[in-house]
């Protein structure tokens, strides 16, 4: 590696050179902002003569001796592209200008100086090289064809005409003298004694602010020729960008998509900040025949998650409705699963009644979820080993089963305990879309003209009793009936229905809004006003009644699978969240990490837990409340703590404790780790 310190002028103008920006590099992206923070900085030092230089950063480039059949020398640049495409367009605004005032000489010294090859072939002509969508503009630029309209948006033309209007006559010998001095450093790399991806990485820890799916990009293609890297960018990179994209939005997804492809593989869901290093370590190599078997997979997965997260673009209806809901849920932690069942859907393993039975099953496992308030955390652990429990000769029946056997804050929410959470569930105030979903599908369950409440301004959410009642519903119903509904009904499902009237409804008495011509409940051809249009009065009764009606809809909708299963493996072992009174037990075993401990004791599984725990992340004690309550310390003095314990060379924590204070500190540190799921516990058969 050779870094010397260089004036911009005499690196663009060397002589039969061109600076070739690489299909791995992000896009030209410059903002308006950082193009005037440079103009100016040129502006003020090129007036200043007391300023002989201003230093710009570095350009770091691979310079392989490579040359093209003309003798145009290549260098790659891996760093200062945003700059160097900055100054290119600088120079043709100058050289635009100089046109307009007839300086033919400074035309030329422009143009043949830090413009062009002028010998060059017509693809080795530009001295600045860019990727192909950058190239198109640039050299619209330098044709400098008034009659000639740029159709597609471009950040070089954007910021090109922003330059167009602050260089003028009357400063532009100020810009020329400003660009005269300018310096940066520059980097020459030797690829076969440098390492340009370790390099670059450095680069990017020091405020290159690339995404993990640009350092991914980067490190499949920056080892490969520049023929591969065409190759592979074209066929598989190039498409994946393309489909790993929110087309709502507009936003790039490639990096959550890489992340879910990761946690597929590896069952082991990656830190967002390290989705690059799980990929190197996954894919540790990247030769082209290598790199063509991993991204074929890859680029087949990519194209059922394009779909998940723009549902749009499934062409089959019914599978288009399923895919809509769950997007609107924003059931991410299942896409590793889905893009697989997808892949099978795709290949005719399974039918379209199978996928659409899962996506189903999908919803209902984690609305009943919701509607219970259980941890979203263990969903991730749920879905990333999900596909591993499939049994391709018996498909729903083994995603059913591996789901209902789950236990404590995995479990499957039977029947009764959802029904009896979604009686007083506020969901009125729950987030927009999941009030919409759950209210939309009750509505249009079996209904072949169905009702579209999201987007729909014409139908609102109504509070059968209003959330500012008339006072002739206090006087209907008494006091003691009117403040027990705002209190404990208001918000619930019992209470809420849709109308197309809300205005009109209003704050009346229930028979006036069931009545009102034209738009009262008995006009409805709503089947959640279906049971309103008959009902003589509004009160506690009968907001239950009409919960039972729903029940039984919701129930038919977010089914809970009917099947058998013989749980041969039903051994009492249990979540040590959901175990029974410890007080005056004991344990057969205990099961931590997936690793059994032949423990007996409570106190005894007490240090083990803790012991591990203090082995796998010791600063944790240190900047939490658990330490503390643990009595951690490393001076055990007599009394404090009690019946000190020792769990490693140097620290000890408190051991008179009851069984019930052990588990209650034992539950404290999983869920302080976001481990609850890791410790299972098997009561003795005999409590002695």
């Amino acid at each position: 590696m050779k870094a010397n310190e260089t004036k911009v002028e005499d690196f663009l103008s060397a002589n039969k050179t061109q600076f070739v920006i690489p299909v791995y590099q992000r896009n030209y992206d410059w903002s308006t902002g950082q193009c005037k923070q440079l103009l100016d900085d040129i502006l003020e030092v090129g007036a200043t003569k007391k300023m002989n230089a201003h230093f710009i950063g570095s350009i770091v480039y691979i310079h392989d001796d490579v040359y093209t059949a003309s003798r145009i020398k290549e260098l790659t640049v891996i760093d200062g592209q945003q700059r160097l495409t900055t100054l290119t367009l600088i120079y043709l605004v100058l050289h635009r200008l100089a046109k307009e005032l007839k300086n033919e000489n400074l035309v030329t010294e422009i143009s043949e100086t830090y413009l062009i090859n002028k010998f060059g072939p017509e693809e080795e002509k530009l001295k600045l090289r860019p990727t192909d969508n950058n190239d198109k503009a640039l050299k619209y630029l330098l044709r400098g064809d008034e009659n000639e309209e740029y159709a597609d948006f471009s950040k070089l033309i954007d910021n090109f005409n922003f330059f167009k209007g602050r260089i003028t006559e009357e400063n532009y010998q100020i810009v020329l003298t400003g660009l005269s001095k300018l310096i940066f450093v520059e980097v020459s790399l030797d690829r076969a004694k440098d390492d340009p991806q370790r390099i670059f990485e450095s680069l990017n820890s020091t405020g290159l602010e690339l995404s993990q799916a640009d350092l991914i990009r980067n490190y499949i293609l920056m080892g490969l020729n520049r023929r591969d890297q065409n190759k592979i960018y074209q066929n598989y990179w190039e498409v994946i960008e393309n489909l790993a994209k929110d087309e709502t939005l507009n936003g790039s997804r490639v990096s959550d998509f890489i992340r879910d492809y990761l946690t597929l593989e590896n069952k082991n869901i990656p830190n967002k900040g390290k989705v690059y290093l799980e990929f190197k370590v996954l894919y540790p190599t990247s030769t082209l025949d290598y790199l063509e078997n991993i991204l074929s997979k890859i680029k087949s997965l990519v194209r059922h998650y394009n779909k998940l997260i723009n549902p749009k673009n499934e062409t089959d209806k019914d599978l288009r409705i399923q895919l809509e809901y769950i997007n609107r849920l924003e059931i991410n932690v299942a896409y590793p699963f889905l893009m697989q069942v997808y892949e099978d859907y795709a290949n005719s393993i399974i039918d379209k009644q199978i996928f659409t039975s899962v996506l189903d099953l999908v919803q209902s496992f984690t609305w009943r979820r919701f509607i219970l308030g259980l941890p979203t955390a263990s969903l991730n652990k749920i879905f990333m080993s999900l596909y591993d429990k499939v049994d391709k000769g018996n498909y729903l029946f083994s995603i059913q089963k591996s789901l209902l056997q789950r236990s404590g804050v995995q479990r499957f929410p039977r029947n009764k305990e959802t029904l009896n959470a979604l009686r007083e569930k506020d969901v009125y105030n729950i987030k927009p879309k999941n009030r919409t979903y759950l209210l939309e599908r009750l509505e249009n369950y079996e209904n072949r003209e169905p009702v579209l409440i999201d987007g729909n301004e014409d139908i609102t959410i109504e509070h059968i009793f209003p959330q500012h009642p008339d006072l002739k519903w206090k006087i209907e119903l008494g006091n003691d009936e009117y403040n027990l509904i705002k209190e404990n009904y208001l918000n619930t499902i019992g209470n809420l229905t849709l109308s197309g009237n809300n205005g009109k409804l209003g704050n009346k008495p229930f028979k006036e809004k069931r009545d009102l011509a034209n738009a009262g409940y008995k006009d409805s051809r709503l089947w959640l006003n279906k049971y309103l249009s008959s009902a003589e009065k509004w009160d506690k009764a009968e907001i239950e009644r009409r919960f039972d009606l729903i029940s039984e809809r919701f129930l038919k909708i977010w089914e809970m699978p009917s099947i058998y299963i013989d749980d041969e493996s039903d051994n009492n072992e249990v979540n040590i969240f959901d175990a029974e009174d410890p007080k005056h037990k004991k344990l057969e075993y205990a099961i931590f990490f997936g690793n059994k401990l032949e423990v007996r004791e409570v106190a005894k599984l007490y240090v083990e837990v803790f012991k591990q725990l203090f082995e796998l992340q010791p600063e944790t004690f240190f900047t939490s409340e658990i330490g503390k309550r643990i009595g951690l310390t490393k001076n055990p003095t007599e009394g404090n703590p009690r019946q000190a314990i020792e769990i490693n060379d140097t620290y000890f924590i408190e051991g008179n404790l009851d069984n019930i204070s052990k588990f209650d500190r034992i539950k404290q540190a999983l869920a302080l780790f976001d481990i609850e799921d890791e410790l299972t516990i098997k009561y003795a058969n005999d409590n002695d």
